[in-house]
């Protein structure tokens, strides 16, 4: 790294600071799982069922045992007694919450094509997966069952213990009378019909994971691509009765999770139970066909929501009702993802009346769980494209029904009808920002040019204001919604006796740049240059104490806990200068790095030298420990609620169907930013998978319960050629739940994406009377609905007043 450049203010934090990660990753020097080399690991390879349903008549493993280099091979049976625990879910959403028993290889049926029956293990991964080949199988299938409202109907049961295919019904509807009222006084009605389509999250480094026995003592190191090590430790100990001290598991460097890893994985399981059972070091690497089937799958949903609003078009209840696909199983938090939108379907409006109910069904296809933005997308989602539609019933421009019905900023902290209470808001901002920097008003006389003048190729403007809940959050909030984990993060800051500083974190990143603000946020209170912070992570022997990334949470939890610790040790530092200098502690002020009396400032004593004492413990205060650190765990009071506006400009082919961004503009609201740089590339990778969804990406079942889009060459991943360049500005409104002021950015341009484009789409396609449109908006489908609308209506959209 370079010198730090500081702000107008002095301070490191709030500088853009190239990471500190990257120079590994880039040169290739980052070692991932699959890099690392453990003489004598076995391999193995899964035998997976190509039936979405079907019972298990018999396994013959003989032909494999009889192949070259494989050490053993077993079924579901011959592992029953590994198992001290089914595979974990740790979100029982209702009381009567159905949850079929799980285990890491098939016993007696196999549920989806995919569904791990029989491990093969050998001393080499082609031995492993020749012989994985090998294995005969005898299924007797069974009707598969892929669509959701045919689930509903139980017409095929999937588990036959539990006797329908329903495993909850939840229900959050605080004044039912309100709604109801809202509804039938309503000058104006919206009812919509939204498929989320399922993803597959596609990380550019597919799961791994590597378990090394000690020689002696029953100690297990795991090595996985994790989002979470300490969470999965703790399951590995209940899954397989092994005692949680002695698992030790590692996240090495991790190429990717988008929600993916935050998992607890049949593999993982198997591979400390294989471990244990052979007594030698076993690993697993997955193949891209394997990433597709057997991780798991983002989204998964049929939305309705309904929109009551008076003659202005001021939006009086929203009504919502979801069907959503868990998949075979229940994994880890599937349950829960639909939840974590569940009171985000008011969106940034002032809304008075709210109904929500999620109908979780089982289907015969991979287990759905977190993605990117879980549950916060697809709330946005619907309520950003219904609230298009009610501008189209009452005539008025998209920009201005949102105005129309945005929170107040007087209003914060807002209460609302779903029970949530936004910390701090001022939505009419991003939106202003958003509109000037696309040029609106150039773009609609263009557009209104083009249509006038019977161009074929039309463009489309779409608008997106998202809130989203960040930073999983109060511990007691996550007990009342029976989610299995606290909201907590932990932290320790070390400044060592050479004048170094050294942070312990419980956060674990893979992509979010921890290193690097974590290292800015210590430099910045302490004085020091962010080169001299060595930030420790993902290794539960290091960082014992923490509770992973994921749901935007690292910052506004995992950040503060760190600035909490550092506080800590200056106050410790502070007592330790005061007596060295003879002077109260009160008396002393701290800056750049040094302790002063206040009013005689060369009496001071540089940080680095309290250090040095501290470690010497010659001369520290009566009943002081040696030593500078300080510890602190975080648990947030409150989430937080990030908030912008992005605006996509879409150009449609209307010959061939096919659609361009031509131009896209993100306006977000992340509170206080640490590093701008990195927000920037939060927000440009998040707009992308949101964007993808709208456009190129789903995963395709046929009828039969196979995935038909299982490898990359029909599982459309855009890259960067597909989108121009992404114009980010931000607003900033400090959120008033933790003392940096921050809330998170991660899962912001994934939210708001996707509605932005396929409002654009539609809006594009206004002249053909086409109101919808199915994601992936693709070509074809395009020129579908343009053919179904018959030709060009002609009409301008009306401007905002």
């Amino acid at each position: 790294m370079t010198a730090v450049d500081t702000a107008a203010n002095g301070h490191i934090v709030g500088t853009r600071l190239r990471r500190k990660e990257d120079p590994s990753l880039l040169t290739g020097e980052a070692r991932f799982v699959d890099d690392l080399v453990v003489p004598g690991a076995l391999r193995v390879a899964l035998v997976r069922s190509p039936m979405a349903h079907a019972r298990i008549r018999s396994i013959d493993l003989k032909p494999a045992l009889d192949m070259p280099g494989v050490v053993a091979a077993f079924t579901g049976e011959d592992l029953a007694g590994e198992w001290a625990a089914p595979m974990p879910c740790a979100w029982a959403v209702t009381t009567d919450m159905k949850n079929p028993t799980h285990f890491p290889v098939a016993v007696g049926k196999a549920c989806y094509v995919g569904d791990a029956v029989a491990v093969v293990v050998a001393e080499s991964e082609y031995e492993a997966r020749d012989a994985a080949e090998a294995v005969v199988v005898d299924y007797d299938g069974l009707p598969a069952v892929v669509d959701l409202e045919d689930a509903l109907s139980d017409r095929v049961v999937l588990h036959d213990a539990l006797g329908t295919n329903t495993s909850y019904v939840w229900e959050l509807t605080p004044d039912p009378a309100a709604v109801e009222n809202a509804f039938s006084e309503a000058a104006h009605t919206v009812s919509e019909r939204y498929v989320q389509q399922r993803l597959i999250p596609s990380a550019m480094e597919g799961r791994g994971v590597l378990v090394v026995p000690a020689p002696f003592g029953g100690d297990y190191t795991i090595y996985s691509a994790t989002q979470i090590p300490h969470i999965l430790k703790v399951m590995e100990a209940v899954t397989t009765g092994i005692s949680e001290t002695k698992i030790r598991v590692i996240a090495p460097s991790v190429g990717g999770g988008f929600g993916s890893k935050l998992n607890v994985y049949a593999e993982e399981i198997l591979c400390l139970a294989l471990a244990r059972r052979l007594k030698r070091p076993v690993r697993w690497t997955e193949e891209r066909s394997e990433n597709a089937q057997a991780t798991i799958q983002g989204r998964g949903q049929i939305q309705h929501i309904d929109l009551a609003a008076d003659r202005d078009g001021r939006i009086t209840a929203v009504r919502v009702r979801l069907v959503a696909d868990m998949g075979a199983y229940l994994q880890l938090v599937t349950p829960g993802i639909p939840l974590l939108g569940a009171f985000l379907y008011s969106g940034v409006y002032d809304i008075p009346a709210y109904s929500f109910s999620c109908t979780g069904v089982f289907t015969t296809k991979t287990p759905t769980d977190a993605y990117r933005g879980a549950g916060r997308p697809e709330a946005t989602y619907a309520i950003e494209r219904a609230i298009d539609t009610l501008a189209r019933a009452i005539d008025v421009d998209p920009a201005e029904i949102r105005r129309r019905n945005f929170i107040g900023v007087d209003k914060f902290p807002y209460n609302s009808a779903s029970g949530l209470v936004f910390d701090s808001g001022d939505y009419g901002r991003p939106l202003d920002r958003a509109l000037e920097l696309v040029d609106y008003q150039s773009i609609l006389a263009e557009q209104s040019r083009r249509r006038s003048a019977g161009e074929t190729k039309l463009l489309g403007i779409g608008l997106s204001s998202y809130v989203e809940m960040c930073g999983l959050a109060p511990s007691r909030v996550l007990a009342s919604l029976n989610y299995s984990a606290g909201g907590w993060e932990a932290a320790t800051v070390r400044m060592l006796p050479t004048g170094k500083a050294e942070v312990v974190t419980g956060t674990s990143p893979h992509g979010q740049g921890h290193v690097t603000s974590w290292s800015m946020i210590v430099a910045d209170r302490l004085g020091i240059s962010p080169d001299d912070v060595e930030v420790l992570h993902s290794d539960t022997a290091v960082a014992p104490s923490g509770m992973d990334t994921y749901g935007s949470r690292s910052l506004s939890v995992g950040g503060t806990a760190v600035y909490l610790a550092t506080e800590r040790l200056i106050e410790k530092a502070k007592l330790i200068a005061a007596h060295q200098l003879e002077a109260a502690a009160e008396d002393l002020d701290f800056s750049g790095g040094a302790f002063s009396v206040k009013g005689a400032p060369n009496r001071s004593m540089p940080l680095a030298a309290v250090a040095f004492e501290a470690f010497t413990a010659h001369n520290l205060p009566d009943g002081m420990e040696p030593g500078l650190d300080a510890s602190s765990t975080f648990d947030p009071p409150n989430f937080t609620f990030p908030f912008g506006t992005h605006v996509c400009v879409v150009e449609v082919d209307t010959e061939t169907g096919g659609t361009e961004i031509v131009k896209y503009v993100a306006v977000d609201d992340c509170g206080n930013q640490v590093n701008p740089l990195i927000v920037e590339g939060q927000v440009h990778g998040g707009v992308v998978q949101g964007a993808a969804q709208a456009l190129f990406e789903e995963a395709v079942y046929d009828t039969d319960g196979n995935l038909v889009t299982s490898t990359l060459a029909d599982y459309l991943v855009p890259s960067a050629a597909e989108f121009p360049n992404i114009e980010t500005a931000s607003t900033v409104t400090p959120s008033p739940t933790n003392p940096m002021g921050v809330k998170g950015i991660g899962e912001a341009g994934t939210i708001a994406a996707t509605p932005a484009v396929i409002n654009a789409v539609v809006d594009a396609l206004a002249p053909f009377g086409v109101t919808d449109i199915a994601m992936p908006a693709s070509p074809e489908r395009v020129w579908r609905a343009i053919s179904a609308g018959g030709g060009v209506a002609g009409g301008t959209r009306k401007e905002e007043a």
